[in-house]
């Protein structure tokens, strides 16, 4: 069997073609491809097959957006993507698609443990419910429920639900942001543009001071990708600071998810964004508002946290759910 395997986000899509063997699935053809350069998925699927010369089998593809009756319309793209329009138009016999992260839930199990950081041990239950969530161009989220018959996933939009404000710095963060957007979802601060909404609202509050250099990178390079780099290097004191504030509504914000499902199957960091920051994953600030719940804390402890080091992981879910189509 050979399938095609897609991750589809609003910034990059990667895709692979797989080829079965008595050991596994072998990727033979891999590329990525910048989303917003294609006018849909069809055409940049066109654009790979014919890289490939070969015939596919089987092909699924998660995607960032809603997804109902193999039908989506992406997110953070103008693309409406429909499974049996795929079929038709590339030849393929079976297509699905999934949520993208319903794609990185199912890939959790392909991970290899070098791959796999553990930031608080707790206990797993291997009959528990699993929760996965990540930053990226949006923020994802997806319920995994083991059962007899394999993993049901359960989709979710919540990344978009309102962002709450935990102090004053956040409160006047609310503010800052509400100016913007009128309204403010998780998203638009846990995103590589809600990293650089962060870094715009500590220059603006005064709460630390940036450099001429950080600010001449802003101009010509993704913003996003220069506060974490800048962050990361010390380089610039209002990078760090955003970074801080990224990092703690990151682990507040898996904490509320914990809570909504108790996940005692596991809590996983995914998304584009947890494997570059991973230094600052690990030195406490994460799980410290991850824990911060007040009476539920005790609860908490008892749940195991790990990040996602792979960011390839929504691929192999894409890959393992191609394989299972019939």
């Amino acid at each position: 069997m050979r399938v095609l395997a897609g991750d589809v986000g609003g910034t990059k899509t990667l895709l692979a073609v797989y080829e079965e063997s008595e050991h596994g699935f072998t990727a033979t053809h891999s590329r990525r491809f910048e989303s917003g350069l294609y006018d849909g998925l069809a055409s940049l699927l066109r654009e790979m097959l014919a890289d490939v010369g070969a015939t596919i089998d089987r092909a699924a593809f998660g995607i960032a957006g809603p997804v109902a009756e193999d039908r989506c319309q992406a997110t953070n793209l103008p693309w409406h993507v429909d499974a049996r329009d795929l079929e038709r138009d590339l030849g393929i016999a079976r297509v699905q698609l999934l949520n993208d992260f319903h794609a990185v839930a199912l890939g959790l199990s392909s991970l290899g443990p070098s791959e796999r950081v553990v930031l608080q041990e707790g206990s797993v239950d291997p009959a528990g419910a699993v929760v996965v969530l990540g930053a990226g161009t949006g923020l994802g989220a997806a319920v995994l429920v083991p059962t007899a018959s394999g993993p049901s996933v359960l989709g979710s939009e919540g990344g978009h639900v309102d962002f709450a404000p935990r102090d004053a710095t956040e409160m006047d963060l609310l503010r800052f942001m509400l100016a913007r957007h009128g309204r403010v979802s998780v998203e638009r601060l846990l995103s590589g543009s809600g990293l650089a909404a962060l870094y715009d609202f500590v220059v603006d509050a005064g709460l630390a001071s940036t450099t001429d250099a950080t600010r001449a990178r802003l101009g010509v390079e993704d913003p996003g990708r220069v506060v974490g780099e800048a962050a990361l290097a010390d380089a610039d004191p209002a990078c760090v600071r955003a970074l801080e504030l990224f990092v703690s509504l990151y682990g507040s914000e898996a904490g509320n998810f914990a809570l909504r499902v108790v996940p005692t199957g596991g809590l996983y960091v995914a998304g584009g964004i947890a494997p570059r920051i991973l230094p600052r994953l690990v030195d406490g600030r994460f799980l410290e508002s991850f824990l911060r719940k007040g009476r539920m804390t005790r609860l908490l402890e008892t749940i195991r946290v790990t990040v996602v080091a792979n960011p390839r992981v929504g691929l192999l879910g894409a890959r393992n759910a191609a394989a299972a189509l019939v």
